[in-house]
C-alpha cells in the first residue's frame, strides 16, 4: 500500500473541524455509506492537505474523495489545480456529483468499491517492472483458450476499399462460437477459475452478447451459468443464452438493478462474478482477436474497434503494444453514448446520462481496469452518427455478404467518417459479432 503523509497547513485544522460539523447532506450520506461497506480500510473525514482540505480521504490507498455541489461549476478550475497538486504526490481522485449522491447511492457504492478493489490489486502494466510477463501472460491465454474458441477468418473487400480509400482487413469475430468475439474474454475468465468455484457456478450481467459467451463457455466445461438480463433485451440473444443453458434472470433495464440482482445470486448461490468487460481475464481473453489479425497482417498501421464497456478496445490496445510494429489502436463510439470520448478527453471514466443508440452493445461504460490500458495505449476515439452506423452496416451486409450487428458497424463507419486520416493505410477492423434480430433491421 502506498500510506504517504501529505503535509498541511496547520491553520487548516481548525477550519477542518467546523466542516465537519456543518457537513452537507450529499457529505452525510457518503459518510455513513462509507461507514456501512465493508471495504477493509479506513477513511477520515474533511482532511487537510497542503493547502486544501479533501472530504474523505484513505492514506492507506492515498485515495481522496470528492463530492462536488451545485457550487462547483463556478470553482471548476481552482478544484481542479488542487486535484492536479495532489496527483503530483501520488493521491488518486475519485469525483461524485451531490446529486448523484443523493439519488444513486447504490452505483456510487459500487463504484467505490471497485476503486478500491481495482487500487489493492493493481493489473499488472507494460511499465511494470517486468513488461514481458504480461506479454507472456497474454500468449498463455491465446494456448489456454484455443480449444473453445474458432480462428476466425479476415476478409477483404475492393469495393469497400476503394469506398473508405484504404486497404480494409475485416477480423470476422461475427463467424466466433455464439456470434461475437465475447466468447473469448468468457472463456479465459471461466478457465481460469478453481475447481471448487466452478461448482459453485458463475453469474454475470449482461444485454447479450457476453450473456451467450458466459452460458456457452461455461457449457462446455459443466459450470452453471446464471445471466442477469435486462427485460428489454433483443430476443435473439435471450433465446442464445437459453439455448446454451444459461438460466435468465431479468431484471430492470438499469445498470443499478442489473449489479443489485446479480450480487444477490452471488451471495445466495456463491457464484463468481464474470463482468463483461472490467476484468483482467476478460480483457486477455479479448486480446487474442488481434493477435490472431497481427499474425496474418503484421503490417497494419492501425486497428479500429467498436467501444462500449471497454474490454474489447484494451485488450486489442494491448495486442498491438506485445505484437506490432508500432500499430495504432482507434476506438469507434456512438455519438449518442460518447462516454469512452468523454473520458479520454478527461481522464476520468465518465458516464451517459442517456443512451439512445442502435448499437445495443455498446450502451455502457469504461472501467477501472479497462481505463489505464485505454489511456495509454488508445490513440483516439472517433463518434459516429446513428445513419452512419447504419449506412456502414448496410454496406457491409450488401457487399461482403456476412451478418453484423450495429455495435460492429461502429468501427467501420468510424473509418469512413475520416477517410483523410485513413487514406492508403493498412487498416484492420474488429467485426464484434453477428448477433441481431433479422426481423426488426434498421435498413
Amino acid at each position: 500500500m502506498k500510506n504517504k503523509i501529505i503535509p498541511y497547513n496547520p491553520k487548516l485544522k481548525e477550519y477542518a473541524r467546523e466542516l465537519r460539523k456543518n457537513s452537507t447532506l450529499a457529505e452525510v450520506l457518503m459518510w455513513k455509506a462509507i461507514k456501512n461497506q465493508a471495504l477493509d480500510v479506513q477513511f477520515h473525514r474533511q482532511v487537510p492537505m497542503l493547502n486544501y482540505i479533501v472530504d474523505f480521504y484513505c492514506h492507506e490507498l492515498m485515495l481522496a474523495i470528492e463530492i462536488d455541489g451545485d457550487s462547483h461549476g463556478f470553482r471548476y478550475f481552482e478544484d481542479k489545480n488542487r486535484q492536479c497538486e495532489l496527483e503530483k504526490l501520488g493521491v488518486e481522485f475519485i469525483r461524485f456529483s451531490d446529486s448523484d449522491v443523493k439519488n444513486n447511492m447504490f452505483s456510487v457504492s459500487m463504484t467505490l468499491e471497485e476503486k478500491i478493489k481495482s487500487l489493492k490489486t493493481p493489473l499488472k502494466s507494460p511499465q511494470g517492472d517486468n513488461p514481458y510477463d504480461l506479454k507472456q501472460t497474454l500468449i498463455q491465454t491465446h494456448n489456454r483458450i484455443k480449444p473453445f474458441i474458432h480462428k476466425t477468418p479476415v476478409l477483404t473487400s475492393q469495393l469497400l476499399n476503394e469506398k473508405a480509400g484504404c486497404n480494409l482487413f475485416f477480423k470476422c469475430e461475427n463467424f466466433q462460437k455464439m456470434g461475437a468475439f465475447k466468447m473469448r474474454g468468457a472463456a479465459n475468465a471461466i478457465l481460469s477459475l478453481s475447481e471448487e468455484e466452478r461448482q459453485r457456478g458463475v453469474v454475470t450481467h449482461s444485454s447479450g452478447n457476453f450473456a451467450q459467451a458466459v452460458s456457452l463457455a461455461a457449457q462446455k466445461l459443466g459450470v452453471k451459468a446464471y445471466i442477469v438480463m435486462p427485460e428489454n433485451a433483443p430476443q435473439v440473444k435471450k433465446d442464445g443464452v437459453r439455448t446454451y443453458e444459461g438460466e435468465i434472470i431479468e431484471c430492470e433495464s438499469t445498470p443499478q438493478a442489473r449489479e443489485a440482482t446479480a450480487n444477490s445470486i452471488k451471495e445466495e448461490k456463491g457464484a463468481t462474478f464474470l463482468h463483461p468487460s472490467n476484468q483482467d481475464e476478460v480483457i486477455y481473453g479479448n486480446s487474442t482477436a488481434a493477435i490472431e489479425l497481427l499474425e496474418e497482417q503484421p503490417n497494419l498501421d492501425v486497428i479500429v474497434t467498436p467501444v462500449g464497456g471497454g474490454g474489447l478496445i484494451a485488450g486489442t490496445a494491448l495486442a498491438a503494444h506485445y505484437f506490432s510494429n508500432n500499430c495504432k489502436v482507434i476506438g469507434g463510439e456512438p455519438k449518442n453514448a460518447d462516454d469512452a470520448f468523454r473520458s479520454k478527453q478527461s481522464g476520468k471514466i465518465e458516464y451517459n446520462s442517456a443512451v439512445n443508440t442502435i448499437a445495443d452493445g455498446l450502451r455502457t461504460h469504461l472501467g477501472d481496469r479497462n481505463f489505464p490500458i485505454i489511456q495509454t495505449y488508445v490513440d483516439k476515439i472517433i463518434c459516429v452518427e446513428e445513419v452512419e452506423i447504419i449506412e456502414a452496416m448496410q454496406l457491409i451486409w450488401e457487399h461482403m455478404k456476412i451478418i453484423v450487428e450495429p455495435s460492429s458497424a461502429v468501427a467501420f463507419a468510424a473509418v469512413l467518417k475520416n477517410r483523410k486520416e485513413f487514406a492508403t493505410k493498412n487498416v484492420g477492423i474488429i467485426l464484434s459479432g453477428g448477433n441481431v434480430d433479422v426481423r426488426n433491421l434498421p435498413f
